[in-house]
């Protein structure tokens, strides 16, 4: 695993120079880079509004800026990107940390209303999104994109942030919140990359009823086998640690079996065709459940951050990326001799998922009230309007997914291709800045 991160990372690079220390010099700077967003994440702490995942991307943002200049306009980057440094190396440790952490009984307690919200909710603004960008893109010539492209878009674009979400709301403050919050973001961004994956499996060209069953059953059977791999492998932890004892002798390996047995689980998952994010995430759980309680005390503290530890690194690493990639001077020059579409294309792409979140958020937290016995088991309107727009934010999964529809070893010729990444390179730093920026998240805090 070590050797194919490296491999990965040493795709440079800087300063376009070919010396055998351009990869060295490249992730020297990175690593730099990333103690700075801690530092200054640091002293921001008390700062709602600016905090590590802003910061991140302002400080790429700027780097882009420092790179560009020095390169004479040949290149914005550090690292190339790579949707598999993403997939298999940085997405893991974040989605295996969210179903460690997790508030179990609250999660659990609200199960049925995050299913909707991640699952239903999904669907809906899939939808919504994808007939939005098929009755609107369709008639601005903007390149070769066809049917499988416009439903591209609404998976892409169905998915949350909620990473950067989760930063700005806290779970003592609102639990009610942040667990709906936080279940839907995870299993919206399964959901997510759920149908982005089982589009590719289909003529798109003609769709009929018999192509939409079998889609949603094949969606259906990826989204219950993951989540089956996921509490297996968690059990199958807990069930050899337990047994062996491992920790009488070495809390090391006890740490090392968690570790290696939850990536396990995810590439698993991905060898299997099915959803890692779904299969770590509730492995995760699992593994928090009952694996945790049968290790050793050193190995319970050990484990708790040394999971926190890795999912900071791996978020803060997509941030800054992102500020950097979106000054990428490559897409820009393919995108720059209709600067005008590209601004409106971006434009309705955040309408669309404007639109696409309140199809469902409204609907579906009328229904879910339906089934609840008391007043403050009930989500209020202002409840609603919060959960409405903290799922607004789209990240580094929107960006990953674009890369790998739109791109080719995140480089792209094409200019209908390019439009399309710089508009979701311009979606994500938007709804993020202006998400933290606007006020109605002090709403939150004192939402009843």
């Amino acid at each position: 695993m070590g050797l194919g991160l490296v491999a990965h990372l040493v795709r440079l690079g800087v300063l376009g120079s070919t010396s055998d220390h351009a990869p060295v010099v490249s992730i020297n700077l990175f690593v730099a880079l990333l103690c700075a967003c801690i530092v200054l994440g640091h002293l921001l702490e008390e700062n709602r509004w600016v905090n590590e995942s802003i910061t991140a991307l302002i400080i790429g943002l700027c780097t882009g800026v420092v790179i560009l200049l020095t390169t004479k306009g040949k290149s914005s980057h550090i690292l190339v990107f790579s949707e598999d440094l993403f997939f298999i190396y940085l997405l893991p440790p974040i989605i295996f940390n969210a179903g460690f952490q997790v508030k179990k009984k609250k999660f659990f307690r609200n199960f049925m209303t995050i299913t909707l919200f991640g699952a239903v909710g999904t669907m809906i603004s899939f939808f919504t999104i994808s007939l939005g960008a098929i009755s609107i893109f369709s008639r601005m010539n903007i390149g070769t994109l066809d049917v499988g492209d416009f439903l591209a878009i609404g998976a892409i674009f169905s998915a949350t942030d909620s990473v950067c979400t989760l930063q700005v709301l806290n779970q003592d403050e609102t639990p009610l919140l942040y667990s709906l919050v936080f279940g839907e973001g995870v299993v919206n961004d399964a959901t997510s990359v759920v149908l982005f994956n089982a589009l590719q499996n289909f003529d798109l060209n003609q769709i009929d009823v018999a192509v939409v069953l079998k889609f949603l059953g094949n969606f259906c059977y990826l989204f219950l086998s993951s989540t089956f791999l996921g509490v297996f492998a968690g059990l199958l932890s807990a069930y050899i640690i337990k047994k062996l004892y491992i920790g009488r002798h070495s809390t090391d390996r006890e740490v090392a079996l968690m570790m290696l047995m939850a990536y396990l689980s995810y590439m698993l998952a991905e060898l299997l065709d099915l959803s890692g994010i779904l299969t770590v995430f509730f492995c995760g759980i699992v593994m928090s459940h009952y694996t945790w309680h049968n290790v050793t005390e050193s190995s319970r503290v050990t484990t708790k951050h040394a999971f926190a530890t890795l999912s900071f690194i791996a978020e803060t690493s997509l941030f800054l990326y992102v500020g950097m990639d979106a000054l990428d001077i490559e897409k820009w020059e393919f995108a720059s001799d209709s600067p005008g579409k590209s601004i409106c294309i971006s434009s309705i792409l955040l309408g669309l998922v404007l639109v696409g979140r309140a199809a469902f958020v409204f609907p579906l937290s009328f229904l879910s009230n339906l089934t609840k016995k008391t007043p403050l088991e009930k989500i209020t309107w202002r409840q609603q309007i919060v959960i409405w727009w903290a799922g607004l934010m789209r990240g580094a999964v929107s960006i990953a997914l674009a890369y790998n529809k739109f791109t080719r070893s995140g480089h792209t010729q094409l200019h209908g291709n390019a439009i399309m990444i710089t508009s979701t390179i311009t979606v994500v730093l938007f709804s993020t800045m202006v998400s933290h920026l606007v006020p109605i998240f002090s709403l939150s805090c004192r939402v009843p």
